[in-house]
């Protein structure tokens, strides 16, 4: 929102009143809002991008969604919902999955969560020939070892000296230094605390939502740095 938009919508949660284009009549308005958003708005705020009023307005109960490839469990359920679907919709036969292709799906980082992976099924049961997907049907982005969420670059955590030890890992930038240092101790502090987020976000003195953003930014997971 421009900083012309998020004054409006705070006098609205602030005064719970509205006016209608083009009328002078003030309306009371009693409503519950839902905001989402895929940016850190304390960064935001920081930069002067977002108004702190207007956070704090709005950040009442903060729910933090991982994104798909945090939750590889969910994506067969995903995947025989969206065929099921699909089928229904475009009048099709109904198509199986391969435990081979459906595997490669999980592992799959899905940038695009469930828009790509609902794209990708729907061009599956298009495209597929057969009753049965197999890998060999997927596309190749899927297929590609360089995408798999254990073994991405892009999902990799950023290199460290006490990770390698070697001085093309040192940071180049104070930026790249705080994030390196920041990296390091939130791990320490999760293994500390057995990787229990509530409490680790006590320990820490943080809200577990900035928590888990922190853990996303930096690709920190139990099973790359456990």
């Amino acid at each position: 929102m421009s900083p012309k938009t998020q004054a409006k919508v705070l006098r609205v949660l602030q005064e719970g009143e509205v006016e209608r284009i083009g009328s002078a009549r003030t309306t009371k308005v009693d409503v519950r809002v839902i905001a989402a958003t895929n940016k850190n708005l304390e960064e935001e705020i920081e930069k002067g991008g977002f108004r702190e009023d207007l956070y704090f307005r709005l950040a009442v109960i903060p729910i933090y969604v991982p994104p798909l490839r945090e939750r590889p469990e969910d994506v067969a359920q995903l995947v025989k919902y969206f065929m099921e679907l699909i089928s229904r919709e475009s009048n099709l036969r109904p198509k199986r999955i391969a435990p081979a292709a459906l595997e490669a799906l999980q592992r799959y980082r899905w940038k695009g969560n469930i828009r790509e992976l609902r794209n990708t099924v729907e061009r599956l049961i298009i495209m597929t020939a057969g009753d049965v997907i197999e890998i060999a049907d997927l596309p190749d982005s899927v297929k590609s070892p360089g995408n798999m969420s254990t073994s991405s670059p892009a999902h990799t955590a950023p290199k460290t000296v006490e990770a390698h030890g070697q001085d093309d890992a040192k940071p180049g930038t104070l930026r790249e230094f705080k994030d390196n240092a920041e990296r390091t101790f939130l791990v320490g502090k999760l293994r500390e605390n057995g990787w229990n987020i509530s409490k680790t976000a006590e320990a820490i003195d943080t809200p577990r939502s900035n928590l888990y953003k922190k853990l996303e930014q930096y690709q920190i997971s139990q099973e790359s740095d456990g």
